[in-house]
């Protein structure tokens, strides 16, 4: 049985949890579990498939959706998974929470985007309302960023996650000034027209998502997040290669079987769009690029930090990375 016919949904705690159940041999050892602070996605057909090679290798794995990504931080640290999803640099600044990425899953590309019939560019936003995806979130750091950059400030920043289901907002109408990626960006416009438009982001690079752990995590289970960690390189480099292999392995695994039709077929084109713009990279990330992280959150304000003077083992742990590499 395919792991992923064991999804099971279930709700605790006002988190709502997709658990991929581990039957059989595998059983025998405890799962890898994958806490993401979002929703279920096309977005995360990628992660999905990787973790479905990683079990076909013997490591059993488990996914669970959280309401937000700072309850998925929560959740790593209490032990609750093993692994989080996300990029939680001014959280483990501020904290000094042990816990370390060990692979970058994406860089940022969203597109700040409003209904033009209320607002017309950036300066119109001073003094309003805006809605990102979380706190600490990406989409929430490349707001605060142009605020400095276009000297405004909001009146409020509302927090909706899910690109789609901002986008859906702003179809209807109860939003009208949003950050959202490239498949719902496009949404917007297949749907509103000239209603919607996308306002400019100039000179931004910095990771969107990577998977972290605690250190006693990364110790204790080495084997198995290297195993992980090879099937992630394989997978994003699959996919760099032909994006319509998504399509393909998504039937094969038959991963989120209940997306409505018309946003499966979404799957292809976005990993398609992702690819060209390099949204996935294919190294799984280095020191540089947690110099460059810190570099965008400081001047967005999250953190007070010289990129230059940090330790990105600070934050980054390359064991994992370094090791599967080296077995490729």
């Amino acid at each position: 049985m395919s792991l992923s016919r064991r999804l099971i949904l279930k709700a605790t705690g006002g988190a709502a949890a997709l658990a991929m159940m581990v039957t059989g041999a595998l059983a025998q050892s405890d799962p890898l579990r994958v806490g993401l602070g979002d929703i279920a996605s096309v977005e995360s057909l990628n992660l999905l498939i990787a973790m479905e090679r990683t079990q076909e290798r013997g490591v059993p794995m488990e996914m669970t959706f959280f309401n937000s990504e700072d309850v998925a931080v929560q959740a790593a640290l209490s032990g609750e998974v093993e692994i989080g999803v996300g990029a939680p640099y001014a959280f483990m600044a501020n904290s000094q929470a042990p816990l370390r990425m060990f692979y970058r899953m994406s860089t940022l590309l969203f597109f700040p985007v409003v209904n033009s019939e209320v607002y017309s560019g950036w300066e119109d936003l001073d003094g309003e309302e805006v809605t990102v995806h979380s706190r600490g979130s990406g989409t929430e750091a490349l707001m605060r960023l142009m605020e400095q950059v276009h000297d405004i400030e909001y009146s409020n920043m509302s927090y909706v996650p899910g690109s789609e289901v901002r986008a859906g907002a702003m179809l209807q109408g109860t939003i009208n000034a949003s950050i959202v990626d490239a498949t719902n960006f496009r949404l917007l416009q297949e749907r509103g027209g000239e209603k919607f438009m996308r306002l400019p982001l100039d000179g931004v690079n910095a990771t969107d998502e990577a998977l972290y752990a605690s250190a006693e995590t990364l110790d204790s289970r080495a084997d198995d997040i290297q195993i992980f960690v090879e099937e992630l390189l394989r997978t994003w480099q699959d996919i760099a290669d032909n994006p319509a292999i998504v399509g393909e392995l998504r039937a094969q695994y038959n991963l989120l079987p209940d997306l409505p039709e018309d946003v499966a077929a979404e799957a292809v084109p976005y990993f398609t769009e992702a690819t060209e713009n390099g949204i996935y990279p294919l190294d799984g990330g280095e020191p540089q690029d947690a110099r460059d992280d810190i570099a965008f959150l400081s001047a967005a304000g999250q953190v007070e930090m010289d990129p230059e003077a940090i330790d990105p083992t600070d934050f980054w742990d390359f064991t994992a990375l370094d090791a599967a590499k080296a077995a490729q």
